[in-house]
């Protein structure tokens, strides 16, 4: 895989890496994991709250009435 970065996010990200003491592909893999980890965690709530509403669907219809 080849990731192009603009000459600003590469200098920035060069930047951060030398500042939190890693490289920049150690940088680059923890942003990578933290989205997927967020975007898994997302998906979850998601569907936990299509089950919710489907479970009490005929409660709240019986309260919104």
């Amino acid at each position: 895989m080849t990731l192009r970065l603009s000459e600003e996010q590469t200098e920035a990200l060069r930047r951060r890496a030398e500042r939190e003491g890693r490289s920049m592909q150690q940088v680059v893999l923890s942003a990578v994991d933290e989205y997927l980890a967020r975007r898994a965690d997302d998906e979850e709530v998601h569907r936990l709250g299509v089950e919710a509403v489907r479970r009490w669907k005929p409660v709240l219809d019986r309260l919104a009435e």
